[in-house]
């Protein structure tokens, strides 16, 4: 049975720790399941994106989409921070290493992203990203804010960032316009 635990950092985020069923001829772990999230919805779309070392995705949020994202291979740094105002964790960051871990163990650890937390993450080695999100891609929920704004502190881990000319052109969370500020949402 898999380990879920809420954030200590970012209400409403979750850490899942799968069980690992193995032998001689392999393994195999249940990385995603909707019962898992309280205030989860159904996942109606699965995304994989596959980066090279160094690079760096984000940071995006969304007002209207939660994502679970998972690492079959390599080191993805994933970088959280809570941008929904009236949230008990409203400014916190947060990141955390998934996929293969600096002793050479692979993790199998899932995060759940609700909407109004930035998202993003570096690949730390060449590695692989799976994603699910609970509504179909909308070019009008897909919102950024600086990778690098020093209000949020990110450690990318990452010392030469790869970066797209979207991502390298997000606004700081101070000027976020008053539209695109996610508030804190409970979700049914």
């Amino acid at each position: 049975m898999a380990q879920i635990t809420e954030s200590q950092q970012i209400a409403g985020v979750y850490l899942v720790d799968p069980s690992i069923h193995g032998d001689e001829r392999g393994f195999f772990v249940e990385t995603y399941r909707r019962e898992w999230f309280p205030q989860g919805r159904e996942m109606v779309q699965g995304n994989r994106g596959d980066r090279q070392a160094g690079a760096i995705v984000g940071l995006h949020y969304h007002l209207h989409q939660a994502d679970y994202w998972y690492v079959p291979y390599g080191t993805a740094r994933v970088v959280l921070h809570d941008l929904r105002t009236g949230s008990p964790t409203d400014g916190a960051t947060q990141w955390i290493d998934l996929g293969r871990q600096a002793d050479g163990t692979h993790s199998h650890r899932g995060i759940f992203i609700p909407p109004g937390v930035a998202h993003g993450f570096a690949a730390i080695t060449d590695m692989t990203i799976t994603y699910l999100v609970d509504n179909y891609y909308n070019p009008a929920d897909e919102l950024g804010v600086a990778w690098d704004d020093p209000a949020i502190g990110a450690d990318w881990g990452v010392t030469e960032p790869i970066l797209s000319g979207r991502d390298q052109t997000n606004p700081r969370r101070i000027d976020i316009e008053p539209q695109w500020q996610p508030h804190w949402l409970l979700r049914p």
